[in-house]
């Protein structure tokens, strides 16, 4: 079994691996945020999925990336058809992944437990597939987001068939979800909309009223009475022939803006097996993220079936927002863990000079510095995706709900843009072979480009945490949050590093203060600064209390010097910006950050570390 510290020499690249194996860092991340009992049961399932996923997925996604998707509006006849075409070879990847319980094991409880699992495993489980193809993910993430969806808001339990399908285990019983918000007038914009819904629906003899416990009103609840008919535009449909695809659009006499929305389910096929009158207008071409198709719809008089309550719509798909949210987070992680792989195999086995390119010191810093930047990252998004299970385990969780609604946009934020960063830079490590789309860093990179703009820029989620301090009120179980695990660690190397935080996390206090005290415009100029600052705190923070655990448990200071490093890089205001100092950590311990050896306590104290 591979095992560290790594012989990445003995790697020709990137695949035919097992990713779980080669990242201890995402092993120790996943069993910290887990309920104990449930990793203990995901472990072995997770190794034989990284071992899937980097090879056999690795290598259809490279195949389904040249063959992308291929839209059929109409047949011969002028038909309408609707028909996408995909490779086979995305047939067999979507397989793999549905029968291993990506989705199913959260929802119902895979063979040999008794309860399902958290959404945490299907998180972790994305974040190994986003080493191979970010497309993929997008798809199986919808599917999962629109039963989300449907299981806290489909109140009368009328859409219980598409539940079960969009939650099934067998393939052949699998049907696929989709979100289709944006139109052209409007993007971010979501209150633009102007798609709407006519009420086609009459009820049933016998079937009558019933109350809305949150209104008080009176309501038809039959499924006719819940069918409309949609006619608008939407312009970016990602998954566009999904059969569980969520869409908004708002009703007569509904008011402007996000309250006047409602949601509706709007399915390929209708229940008799006939297309839904709906036009697949183009797909788009985009830069990357091939597997999934995206492109243009046209509703005219399309059947939509009213998810929960009226108006209610835009609220509803928050729900699936969030969790589009963390599942770009994570997958961006699991880009710059490949990335990352790429990297150092390449660096071992390029010689250059007579040696081997990772061997030079500049390279050696670049490496460490990435891998720094992949832990920090993996290390936020886990702390964000553990906080959104908890909610979604317990709806009454009000402090799992405040400091889901504040991690999930910072999380979503950064960890994409240092993404992007990681992909560039990984290209240049490659030479002229990374810009080559024979190479996977030239997938990678275009594949990654979508992630900041997926559910929300940068600027639309620096919003949203101004949002979620004043509505929810997120900051104020940060703050204990942050102290908690501050207060846990108390190891003597630490305790330079634990002051700089704390004299951090004391000036981001005050930070939120000013800005709870702005005016609107300046609280808005400043949001990406405390967004960010919020990361770079609680990521030292996490980033400790790991390397805590890790000298506690097993004397093993590796983690020490990964947190210091970060919060050197992160905040530290040196001198002639480090330069003369004399210090090189990078090369010192190189080893330890890149190839994951472990690191003596002793040695640590000797060289006055701290």
């Amino acid at each position: 079994m591979d095992g560290p510290p790594f012989e990445y020499a003995d790697y020709e690249e990137g695949r035919n691996v097992n990713y779980w194996r080669l990242n201890p860092a995402l092993q120790a991340a996943a069993r910290r945020v887990y309920p104990d009992e449930e990793f203990e049961w995901a472990n072995e399932r997770l190794e034989e999925f990284g071992g899937v996923v980097g090879h056999t997925i690795a290598d259809n996604a490279d195949l389904i990336d040249e063959h992308g998707p291929e839209l059929r509006t109409y047949d011969k006849h002028g038909d309408l058809l609707n028909e996408v075409r995909y490779h086979p070879k995305q047939f067999e990847n979507e397989e793999l992944i549905y029968e291993r319980g990506i989705l199913a094991d959260a929802f119902e409880p895979p063979p040999g437990r008794d309860e399902p699992l958290g959404l945490l495993h299907t998180l972790t489980m994305q974040l190994l597939l986003s080493y191979a193809d970010t497309g993929l993910v997008c798809s199986q993430s919808m599917t999962v987001g629109a039963a989300l969806v449907l299981r806290n808001h489909d109140h009368g339990n009328h859409y219980e068939e598409y539940f079960e399908e969009l939650t099934a285990r067998e393939y052949d019983e699998v049907i696929e979800g989709g979100m289709f918000l944006t139109e052209e007038q409007g993007g971010s914009d979501v209150g633009a909309t102007e798609t709407v819904a006519e009420p086609v629906g009459v009820p049933r003899e016998g079937e009558g009223s019933e109350t809305d416990d949150a209104d008080g009103i009176e309501t038809d609840d039959s499924i006719e009475a819940r069918t409309y008919e949609l006619t608008g535009e939407k312009w970016f449909c990602s998954n566009i022939d999904a059969q569980g695809t969520l869409a908004l659009a708002r009703r007569p006499g509904a008011p402007e803006g996000t309250k006047g929305l409602s949601l509706f389910l709007v399915p390929h096929e209708l229940p008799g097996g006939e297309l839904n009158p709906q036009i697949y207008r183009r797909l788009k071409d985009k830069l990357g993220t091939e597997s999934v198709p995206t492109g243009e719809v046209e509703f005219d008089g399309t059947v939509g079936y009213l998810v929960g309550e009226p108006e209610r719509g835009f609220k509803y798909m928050t729900t699936m927002l969030n969790w589009e949210r963390v599942t770009n987070s994570v997958g961006a992680v699991g880009i710059i863990g490949r990335l990352l792989l790429e990297s150092k195999i390449h660096a071992a086995n390029r010689e250059a000079f007579g040696q081997p390119i990772g061997e030079f010191p500049l390279l050696q810093r670049d490496l460490v510095e990435m891998a720094v930047t992949h832990e920090a990252a993996l290390s936020f998004a886990m702390e964000a995706a553990r906080w959104f299970d908890r909610y979604e385990r317990d709806h009454g969780d009000d402090r799992a709900f405040r400091l889901m609604r504040l991690l999930v946009p910072v999380s979503k934020h950064v960890t994409t843009r240092a993404a992007v960063d990681t992909a560039s830079y990984a290209m240049e490590i490659q030479g002229g072979n990374g810009y080559v789309r024979e190479f996977v860093t030239h997938r990678l990179y275009r594949d990654v480009q979508a992630l900041p703009i997926w559910e929300g820029t940068a600027n639309i989620l620096s919003l949203d945490v101004l949002r979620a301090m004043e509505k929810e009120r997120a900051h104020e179980e940060l703050l204990p949050l942050v102290e908690g695990y501050l207060d846990d660690v108390d190891h003597p190397l630490l305790a330079e590093q634990v002051k700089a935080v704390r004299g951090e996390f004391r000036e981001l206090q005050e930070a939120l203060v000013a800005l709870a005290t702005a005016d609107g415009d300046y609280a808005q100029h400043e949001a990406k600064e405390v967004t960010e600052y919020v990361y770079d705190v609680v990521s030292a923070t996490l980033l400790l209390s790991r390397a805590q655990r890790s000298l506690a448990e097993r004397e093993d200071a590796r983690g020490a010097v990964v947190a210091r490093l970060f919060i050197e890089e992160t905040f530290s205001e040196s001198d002639a910006r480090g330069v003369t100092t004399g210090e090189a950590l990078p090369m010192q311990y190189f080893d330890a950050v890149v190839r994951y050896d472990s690191v003596d306590p002793d040695r640590l104290v000797e060289s006055s570390f701290g």
